[in-house]
């Protein structure tokens, strides 16, 4: 299973961490069953461990086209309503499948472990997805705490459980630390254009000063 490296789970919620595979940079992160095995782990869908060798690009094809539904949805939410063909969209996959059941198992070690009864199906996976997309935006408190990130070109959706719900961007590492960056370059571009000399007038600007008057010739004649 590939490393979630380029993964994000800071969205706050699993339904917009989902929708995170897409934005940002690299454009998609979902680009085969490894990276999807690996998001599911990340996301807590599955505990680190469960038989995912059924993953396939059938399943990343599935997760991807409810990773489009969710983001028009959330979207279209925080601007005014979702259409009424992606909601009744959304709850079909909602009801599509039964999310897996986990079980409380003793390790060795006398700790309690989370795991499954047997390989999770595709379908009970989105409904969990699609469930936790549900509870979301019908939750009046949290659906309040939905924010776009105010990076620049970024489109992200995020939870914004800050005190004094503050938090600007998606994540302030990386939409965050971009706008920091940005700002002291213009500052320091603003310090430079003030304290810079002002800069002499080029030689050829320069008049060149006025020749001299000519003697007045002396009349030959008269001196004869």
């Amino acid at each position: 299973m590939a490393a979630p490296c380029d993964l994000r789970f800071d969205c706050g919620r699993i339904c917009l961490d989902l929708v995170a595979t897409a934005g940002g940079a690299p454009a998609e992160r979902l680009t085969g069953p490894d990276q999807l095995a690996a998001w599911l782990v990340g996301a807590g869908l599955v505990p680190p461990g469960a038989p995912l060798e059924g993953v396939d690009g059938r399943w990343v094809a599935r997760f991807r086209a409810l990773r489009e539904l969710l983001r028009r949805v959330v979207h279209d939410e925080l601007r005014g309503r979702a259409a009424d063909g992606d909601l009744t969209l959304l709850n079909s996959a909602a009801a599509s499948g039964q999310p897996p059941a986990a079980r409380a198992v003793r390790t060795a070690d006398g700790a309690l472990a989370r795991t499954l009864p047997g390989p999770p199906d595709c379908a009970g996976l989105l409904a969990a997805v699609a469930r936790d997309a549900v509870g979301l935006l019908t939750d009046v408190e949290a659906r309040g705490q939905l924010r776009q990130c105010a990076g620049e070109s970024c489109s992200l959706v995020y939870l914004d459980t800050s005190r004094g719900r503050r938090r600007r961007w998606c994540s302030s590492e990386v939409c965050g630390n971009r706008a920091r960056v940005a700002r002291h370059r213009r500052r320091t571009m603003v310090r430079r254009g003030e304290a810079a000399p002002t800069a002499p007038p080029s030689r050829a600007a320069v008049p060149a000063p006025a020749p001299a008057p000519a003697p007045a010739a002396k009349n030959i004649s008269a001196d004869r």
